[in-house]
This record gives C-alpha cells, sequence and structure tokens, in this order.
C-alpha cells in the first residue's frame, strides 16, 4: 500500500523549486514587454524624427531601442539560467531517490529496475529549461497583448481571441493525433534499446552459435517499429504546426485590415499607428501557443516520464532513517518465514524456521525450484517476507538500514557480476580502498599470486563485469568480495559452481578460517566439497523446510530416508 507521501514524491520535489520559477515568470513578463520595443521605435520615428528632422533625436531613440535589445536578451539569457539552476536543484533533491529506487526495484524484481528511469530523470530535468515550458512562462504575456487590443478596439480584441481559440483547439488536435504513437513509438524505443543490451550481454553465444543474423534482424524489427511510429507522429505534429503559424501569420494581416476599417469609420483608438501595433500585438499573443504546438513532442515524453517516474517510486517507497544499531555479532534467527518473489502471490518459501550461533556454518542443500536462492535473497533483506521474520542479532534484517548493515554482511549471489573498475575497487566495493583488508580478503581464497602476476596488479582493471577474467576466477573475485573486512554473516550462493579442485579447497579454506574468527556462513550448493566445513544443515524441497539440524544428523536422517525408498518394493503394473 502506497502512503501519501510517495503518491506526492515528485510533485513534493518540485515545492522548493518555486523561487526559481516566480523569477523566471518575473523575467518572462519584463521580456516580453521589450518585445514591444522596435514597434515603439517605429512609431516615436515617424511621429518625432520625420516631421521634426532632428538627428539627436533619432540618436537617443536608435539608442534606446538598442538598450532595450540587449535588456531583452539579458533577461532571456538570466531566465535560461535560472531554470538551469532549477533543473540541478531537482537533481540534487531527487537524483540520488530515483538511482536509489532503480538498484531496489532491480534487487526486488519489479519493474524499472534498469537504466530507463535514469533516462525518464533526464527528460524531466531537462524539461524545466526546455522551449516548451519557456513558452508557457511567456502566458501571461498573451493576457497583457489581449488587454492592450481591447483597448484599442474591441472588435481587434474579440478577434484575437477567436484566433487564440482556435490556437488553442489546434494544440489538442495535436495532442490527440500524436499521443498513441508517440507513446507507442517511446515503448518501442526501449524494447528495441533492452533486446539490444540483452544481446550485447551474451555476446559469446550469439557470435559462437551464429545468431547474430537473426538475433539482428529481431532488433532491425523493434527499431523499424520505433522509427514508423516516430515518423508517423512527426508527420501530424508538422502539419499541425504548420496550420499553427499559418493561424498566427493570417491574425496579423486580420489585424492590420480591421484596424484599417476602423479607422475609416472613426474607430480605432490611437490614430493610424495603432494598426500596424494592433497587428505586431496579435502575433505575439499567438506566440507562447504557436510554440507550445511546435514543441508539443517534449511535452508528450516529459508526461510520459513523469508517470514512469512517479510508478517507480511509489513502487519502490523511500526507507525512512531508522535509529543506529549496534554492529551485530552474527546470531541469524529465521522465525517460521513464509516469501514469494515481490509482486507475485504464490508462495515459493513456507514455513522455514532456523537459528545460527555467531560463526556456525549452515549448508543448505535441495534440488532446482526448491527455493533456495529466494532464502539467500530473504537472508540478506533484499526481498521482504509474506510472514516471518529474519533477524540478525534480534533486529529484522530487511528494515536494517542498508548502508549502515552492509559492511557487516557479505553476499554472493548465483549470477556473478563484477563492475568496471580495478581488482582493489571491485574487492573493496568501490569504498575506501584499504590495501591490508583487500590483500587478505584476496589471499583469503588463493588469488593473491594471480592478482600480482597482472599487468597492474590490484590496479589492474578488469573490464566490464570482468570480461579479462575465467569464470571460476571471477567468482573467485566476487568471494574475495563478499569476504572483505571479515563480515559478520556471509551468504553464498552456489559458490563454487566454476571452481576448480584448487578453487574449491580454498573456498573451504576460507570458510573454515572466517568462522573461526565469528563469521556466520549460510552456504547453498549442489556440490558435497563444502558440507566438510559445515556445522548445520538445511534441507529445502518445494519451499518447505524437510530437514534441520546438525550436519551429521541430517545426513544420517537423509541416508536411512534414501536405503529405506530403495527397499521399498517397485510397484507392479496393473493388468489391463
Amino acid at each position: 500500500m502506497t502512503t501519501p507521501a510517495s503518491r506526492c514524491e515528485l510533485r513534493a520535489a518540485l515545492t522548493p523549486l518555486k523561487p526559481y520559477f516566480l523569477r523566471a515568470a518575473w523575467f518572462s513578463l519584463l521580456a516580453g514587454l521589450l518585445v514591444l520595443a522596435p514597434s515603439v521605435y517605429m512609431l516615436e520615428v515617424y511621429d518625432r524624427v520625420v516631421n521634426s528632422r532632428n538627428h539627436f533625436t533619432l540618436l537617443m531613440l536608435t539608442v534606446a531601442v538598442l538598450g532595450a535589445y540587449a535588456l531583452m536578451e539579458v533577461l532571456e539569457w538570466a531566465r535560461s539560467e535560472i531554470m538551469r539552476g532549477a533543473s540541478a536543484a531537482l537533481d540534487a533533491q531527487l537524483g540520488e531517490r530515483v538511482f536509489n529506487a532503480i538498484f531496489a526495484a532491480r534487487a526486488q524484481r519489479i519493474a524499472g529496475g534498469n537504466a530507463q528511469p535514469l533516462n525518464d530523470f533526464r527528460v524531466v530535468r531537462d524539461f524545466l529549461f526546455s522551449p516548451a515550458l519557456l513558452a508557457l512562462m511567456e502566458a501571461p504575456i498573451a493576457l497583457v497583448m489581449m488587454v492592450l487590443l481591447f483597448l484599442i478596439s474591441p472588435v481587434l480584441g474579440w478577434s484575437a481571441v477567436v484566433f487564440a481559440l482556435l490556437q488553442v483547439t489546434v494544440a489538442w488536435c495535436n495532442e490527440r493525433r500524436t499521443k498513441p504513437p508517440l507513446m507507442q513509438a517511446n515503448r518501442s524505443a526501449m524494447e528495441a534499446q533492452q533486446y539490444a543490451q540483452g544481446s550485447l550481454r551474451n555476446a559469446e553465444v550469439v557470435e559462437g552459435m551464429g545468431m547474430l543474423h537473426d538475433m539482428q534482424a529481431r532488433w532491425q524489427d523493434l527499431q523499424q517499429t520505433f522509427l514508423s511510429l516516430q515518423a508517423q507522429a512527426s508527420r501530424s505534429a508538422g502539419g499541425f504546426q504548420a496550420l499553427g503559424k499559418l493561424l498566427q501569420n493570417i491574425l496579423g494581416s486580420l489585424l492590420l485590415g480591421l484596424g484599417c476599417w476602423l479607422l475609416l469609420h472613426n474607430q480605432l483608438n490611437g490614430g493610424g499607428g495603432m494598426m500596424i501595433i494592433a497587428s505586431i500585438l496579435g502575433g505575439r499573443m499567438l506566440a507562447p501557443l504557436v510554440q507550445m504546438v511546435s514543441q508539443w513532442q517534449s511535452v508528450v515524453n516529459v508526461r510520459d516520464a513523469w508517470a514512469r517516474l512517479r510508478q517507480l517510486l511509489q513502487a519502490v517507497p523511500a526507507r525512512s532513517p531508522g535509529m543506529a544499531l549496534p554492529a551485530p555479532l552474527g546470531r541469524l534467527q529465521v522465525e517460521q518465514l513464509m516469501a514469494s518473489a515481490p509482486g507475485t502471490q504464490s508462495p515459493i518459501l513456507r514455513g522455514i524456521a532456523l537459528q545460527l550461533e555467531p560463526g556456525e556454518v549452515l549448508a543448505v542443500v535441495g534440488p532446482s525450484a526448491s527455493g533456495k536462492t529466494c532464502l539467500a535473497r530473504l537472508l540478506v533483506g533484499l526481498w521482504p517476507a509474506s510472514s516471518g521474520k529474519v533477524r540478525l542479532d534480534g533486529a529484522d534484517i530487511h528494515a536494517w538500514d542498508k548502508q549502515e548493515l552492509g559492511p557487516h554482511l557479505g553476499y554472493l549471489p548465483q549470477g556473478v557480476e563484477l563492475l568496471e573498475g580495478t581488482v582493489a575497487e571491485n574487492i573493496a566495493r568501490f569504498g575506501p580502498v584499504e590495501p591490508a583488508k583487500v590483500e587478505a580478503a584476496a589471499r583469503a581464497v588463493g588469488l593473491h599470486a594471480f592478482i600480482l602476476g597482472l599487468p597492474g596488479g590490484y590496479d589492474s582493471p578488469l573490464g566490464e563485469d570482468g570480461a579479462r577474467l575465467s569464470g571460476g576466477q571471477r567468482q573467485r573475485m566476487a568471494l574475495a568480495r563478499a569476504l572483505y573486512g571479515d563480515p559478520v554473516l556471509v551468504v553464498l550462493d552456489e559458490p563454487n559452481s566454476s571452481l576448480d579442485d584448487a578453487g574449491d579447497a580454498a573456498l573451504s579454506q576460507a570458510i573454515r578460517d572466517a568462522s573461526t574468527r565469528g563469521t556466520t556462513f549460510v552456504v547453498i550448493t549442489h556440490r558435497t566439497s563444502v558440507l566438510g566445513v559445515a556445522h548445520k544443515m538445511l534441507v529445502l524441497r518445494d519451499g518447505r523446510q524437510q530437514a534441520f539440524g546438525p550436519r551429521a544428523e541430517v545426513m544420517a536422517t537423509l541416508t536411512q530416508a534414501a536405503q529405506q525408498a530403495a527397499a521399498l518394493p517397485a510397484p507392479q503394473p496393473q493388468a489391463a
């Protein structure tokens, strides 16, 4: 259930930006009024200079209008810089929140756990100084122009109102015609990008098995769908943009003609010069609407990006900072745990209960799809429990601040992921690199000699996802990262799936050494080599706890059950 704060989080982030908007709006108003400077200059030249033939008056008027031009450009520049400042303020206020929400969504396997929200946040942030929003800020100027037209003549004012309504109709039709293809184009673009990223992650398989041509053809289909939808929206938008400019030009000429007609009937306030002023005022009044129509694609894009960001932030509410807790010692309790994957109702684990004291090693075994990986994610607080609790030293591990708890935990997921950076940075979890701790972790998993053989030693770059390492070396590197800093609880999901015999022996020795220093281990494995260092054993089947207890007792129970099953007579086929 979402809270009111989570529902309004994006809107609340805009509230502190009101001073930026107010300053920019005032600057827009002043700059909009200065747009009349050329018209005033023209009238004054005809009225004062032509009649008086005074060169000094012409010079002063020219200097004044040049000053107005310069001031107008300064105001435009200042307005743009103010809104860029608003964009930077929004980034400072919400950027970290969006970044953290993406990782939380990825960890919980819910929508939004990819790079798209970062692109959406960039679209929202850049919209603050976009031409579309700056045109919207000029709307008060349009009202001023309309009032001036009514003062010159109500006929001219109502004519301008009619054309303004026509321009609004054009904007509405533009919205109706371009919104569906633009939304579909955006979805197709995201699908094409995600498909390309997925293909690149599996480049070895794609290239090695000759799948590149078919993969490229499928990506090309997605790309062509995106391009055709974008072209359809652009054609519609271009037509409405041309129509909007046509209305703006017609209004200027119409007001000039109407002004002349009114002048001939002595119904034009201000004299003949007001014909030209009315024409200019009408064009300026429609200018913001024309600009909005021409920039409507950016409006649709920011609206879609806003909706996706709001959905992500609602799905992953910000955690309120809790009271700081003392450093844990490693006592793990699992209390009648029931859990399902986030966003689903089907239970994966049912009624898991166990307890480990500091320094104990638990081996978790079971067939595939028995819930072992789900249990690993719950034990490190990545997934919430449907019911029951996972407690570390009595505190709910899911609610514990991950920034505070992280240094005390080690986690090796089933799919090993290394980040682009140096060996030392990866082992030190991209925090401050403490050479002694980095070397100790590398020695614990038998990597120290290998790392010294690299061209840069511990400063050698690994490349994207550790591309320069073998599968076993990547797994050992991730294991060293999990053991860095002597955490009190380490959860290892299939830590020896890519290790050879030497790596397996190094893993067992690393677990044995760390457990003697008080580290609690939970090791999920299909291989029996790690069982020798385990104190306790948990057997899972179909998400249920089949057996738990001291390793020797659980293995004896499993052996006895297997013998009894083997002794049962085979079922006889029934007669037809």
